[in-house]
C-alpha cells in the first residue's frame, strides 16, 4: 500500500512529513506526500486570537475526509481541541523537545530590547519574566523570523525548539526557556498524525509509530484545552509528561499584559483526571476572566 500524506507546504510541515513518511518506509510502508495550502497560510489579516484556530489544518481535514489523502500530519499546537467528526489521531510519535527557545541577535538582552513574537502566549509571559522588555507582532515562517531578527528589526525572537530541531537550524545564540520561565503551548513538539476512523489498513500502518506517554500527555494537554473553551492561539499553556505511570502538568492562563496569571502544577493516574485537577484549580484562579478578556 502506498499511504498519501497531507500536509501544509511549508518548510517545516515538510519536513514533519518527511520524518513520518521515513519511519513509515522503515516499516515497510510507501509513502507519497501531497502539500496542501491552508487558509493560514494565505491569509495576512488575522481578526482575533480564536479566528486562528485550526487555519492552518481545515484544508488538509477536508482532503483527509474527501478521500484525497489517507493521514494528514499536523503540529499537535495547531489542532483545536475538539476531534474531528470521523477521524482520530491514528499515532502520536515521540515528542521532541516541548520548550520555546530564545534566539537573540548578539547573546544579550538587555532593558528595552525589542522581543518579537505573534504568540499571546508567550508575549504574557515573556512580560512576566522580563516586564524591562518591548514585545512586537511577529509573524511568518522559522526563515521569516530569523531574517528578521539578524537584519537587526528585532533583538530577540521566541522560537519552538522542536521547530528548530526539525529544520536542523542551530542559532548562534539561542537559549532553551524552561518550563518555569514559559509553559509551552499543549501540544507543542508533539506531531499528530490523523487518520479516518474506519480505515482500518492506515490505522494499522500508523500503529508502530505510536509512542503512549506522549499520546497520554497530549490527551490531557488537548483535554484541559478544551475543558477551558481555549482554542490553539489563546494564552493558554500546559504541559505534561509521564513518569512510573502517573501524569504530571503544569499549566497557566495569563493576560497578555502580564499582569494576571493563573496557573496550576498537577498529578493523576489518568490524563482526564490530571486535566479534570488542573481545570479546578485554573478556574478558581481566575482563568475564566482572563479567557474571556481575549475572546472577541
Amino acid at each position: 500500500m502506498t499511504l498519501r500524506i497531507g500536509t501544509r507546504r511549508s518548510r517545516l510541515a515538510l519536513a514533519q512529513a518527511a520524518e513520518v513518511a521515513e519511519r513509515l518506509r522503515a516499516n515497510g510502508v510507501e509513502t507519497e506526500i501531497v502539500g496542501i495550502t491552508t487558509s493560514g497560510d494565505r491569509d495576512t489579516v488575522v481578526t482575533g486570537p480564536a479566528g486562528l484556530k485550526g487555519m492552518f489544518v481545515a484544508e488538509i481535514v477536508r482532503a483527509l475526509h474527501d478521500g484525497e489523502v489517507d493521514v494528514a500530519v499536523h503540529s499537535a499546537k495547531d489542532l483545536p481541541a475538539e476531534d474531528e467528526d470521523g477521524l482520530v489521531l491514528g499515532a502520536v510519535p515521540e515528542r521532541a523537545s516541548p520548550l520555546d527557545v530564545l534566539v537573540t541577535r548578539d547573546g544579550d538582552l538587555p532593558p528595552d530590547s525589542v522581543v518579537g513574537t505573534s504568540s499571546l502566549r508567550r508575549q504574557a509571559q515573556v512580560f512576566r519574566w522580563r516586564p524591562d522588555v518591548l514585545l512586537k507582532d511577529l509573524r511568518g515562517n522559522v526563515d521569516t523570523r530569523l531574517r528578521k531578527l539578524a537584519e537587526g528589526e528585532l533583538d530577540a525572537i521566541v522560537l519552538a525548539a522542536a521547530g528548530l530541531m526539525r529544520l536542523g537550524i542551530v542559532p548562534e545564540h539561542a537559549a532553551p526557556m524552561s518550563v518555569t520561565e514559559i509553559i509551552p503551548a499543549p501540544g507543542q513538539g508533539c506531531l499528530a498524525i490523523q487518520a479516518r476512523a474506519d480505515d482500518a489498513p492506515t490505522l494499522e500502518a500508523l500503529a508502530a509509530l505510536d509512542h503512549t506517554a506522549t499520546r497520554t500527555a497530549l490527551i490531557a494537554e488537548r483535554s484541559v484545552m478544551r475543558r477551558l473553551g481555549g482554542g490553539c492561539a489563546l494564552p493558554l499553556g500546559a504541559f505534561a509528561d509521564v513518569e512510573e505511570g502517573r501524569v504530571r502538568m503544569v499549566a497557566g492562563v495569563f493576560s497578555p499584559d502580564g499582569a494576571r496569571e493563573a496557573r496550576t502544577a498537577v498529578e493523576a493516574e489518568d490524563p482526564e483526571d490530571a486535566a479534570a485537577l488542573a481545570e479546578g484549580d485554573l478556574r478558581a484562579s481566575g482563568s475564566d476572566e482572563i479567557l474571556a478578556a481575549v475572546r472577541p
